[in-house]
């Protein structure tokens, strides 16, 4: 069985340790914990892991956010894998910070990077690990907020939260969607 696991998120610098980047952070994390490296590939940097008699295509779009759909379309079909295979871990302004939700499908709830990704593949029918990072910004100011650095107390918040985004990746694989949203949603 074969999983394709986009992590959201921009390239650059000026956009590293940004809310709008935690697919990113989620995907670097896994990868540590298995040890793997990530390389370039078409559209992105890719690493792949083995667990449980399964493989992991951990991918990051170097589309730009906006248009992540590119990537993953393309990966979808070159390596072979139906919707139902795919994750992607994406940061939501409508959960509090460090909530984790996962969900079978859905609408893209005004993320641009769903959006585009629902528009090129066919239909909102993909699964999604949705990461909150809360809404703490004024009227008219989303795109700073999105597009800013953690807070010194929630970046000393997340590697637990990380690592059970992590968690949540290895279950979707191993136990499927449904379990994985029992076991893990709150």
């Amino acid at each position: 069985m074969k999983y394709l696991i986009v992590g959201l998120g921009n390239i650059g610098a000026e956009y590293e340790l940004t809310r709008h980047n935690i697919g990113f952070l989620v995907l670097d994390r896994l990868a540590d914990k298995f040890g793997v490296d990530f390389a370039q590939v078409r559209y992105g940097m890719q690493a792949s892991l083995r667990h449980k008699g399964r493989t992991l295509y951990l991918h990051k779009p170097n589309t730009y956010m906006n248009l992540s759909g590119k990537a993953v379309n393309y990966w979808l079909q070159a390596l072979k894998i139906p919707k139902s295979q795919l994750l992607v871990v994406t940061d939501d302004i409508a959960l509090p910070f460090g909530k984790l939700r996962m969900r079978a499908k859905g609408s893209a709830a005004g993320h641009n990077g769903l959006q585009n990704i629902i528009d090129l593949t066919g239909g909102q029918d993909f699964p999604r690990l949705r990461f909150g990072i809360g809404n703490n910004f004024s009227r008219g100011q989303q795109v700073d907020y999105v597009l800013s650095r953690f807070s010194q107390e929630e970046f000393d918040a997340l590697p637990p939260l990380l690592d059970k985004a992590c968690e949540m990746i290895l279950a979707f694989c191993t136990i499927g969607i449904d379990r994985a949203m029992n076991q893990y949603n709150d």
